[in-house]
């Protein structure tokens, strides 16, 4: 039996560009003038790796502490910015036909178990769904930790799960967890970006792919 995980940001859910507004915001009451296309292509990193990657960028450091006020500010300013964020295209009718050929999903995110669940209930998914966030493991992406866990709970082989990211951070994260890893360009990353760093396949969003699922083997029971 195969299974999918799912990153939640930019994946399923169009969130990406209000965090990369929020995070600049933060760093700005901080005096730090962070450009947004440094940050776009941070999101999906656990928020205290971002804050301290985007520290070295500019040439400062930043400590933990720092970087874990950083990161709940910037989780403050993103709901102010975005009180209520929508699935992207095809993202419920894909979670509604995996279901109905009863491939098991798992979501894996970043972000906060509060941040999480107003989306989760757009995206039609129950209180019993396999649902992991960064508070649930020890080490955010680019490590395999939220994957590894998710694929523990939905109690499926490594080797039988995708996982379908927006980032090259998804992507990473899923290769170190030996799952093989499928993309989607909602996030704003771009193809040849997710391909080097090692999707299998690509696609426009949940709904392109929810139309391909049979591309990655997932056909219905005969």
């Amino acid at each position: 039996m195969r299974a999918l995980i799912f990153d939640l940001d930019g994946t399923l859910i169009d969130t990406v560009y209000a965090h990369v507004v929020a995070w600049q915001r933060s760093f700005a009451i901080d005096e730090m003038i962070v450009p947004a296309w440094m940050l776009h292509a941070k999101i999906g990193l656990g928020g205290k790796a971002l804050a301290i990657a985007i520290g070295r960028e500019l040439g400062r450091s930043i400590p933990d502490d720092q970087a874990e006020a950083l990161d709940k500010r910037h989780g403050v300013i993103k709901k102010e910015l975005l009180p209520h964020a929508e699935p992207l295209p095809g993202a419920v009718s894909l979670i509604k036909h995996l279901r109905e050929l009863n491939v098991p999903c798992g979501i894996a995110t970043s972000g906060s178990r509060t941040d999480s669940q107003e989306p989760l209930r757009r995206l039609g998914l129950s209180d019993d769904a396999v649902v992991v966030c960064k508070s649930d493991v020890k080490r955010a992406k680019p490590e395999p930790d939220l994957f590894l866990a998710c694929q523990e709970r939905l109690k499926v082989p490594a080797q039988d799960c995708f996982v379908v990211g927006d980032a090259v951070w998804d992507m990473l994260a899923a290769r170190r967890s030996a799952m093989l890893p499928v993309g989607v360009l909602s996030g704003g990353i771009g193809k040849a970006e997710l391909t080097e760093a090692g999707a299998y396949r690509v696609y426009r969003d949940a709904a392109e792919l929810d139309a391909n699922l049979y591309s990655l083997g997932l056909l219905p029971e005969s």
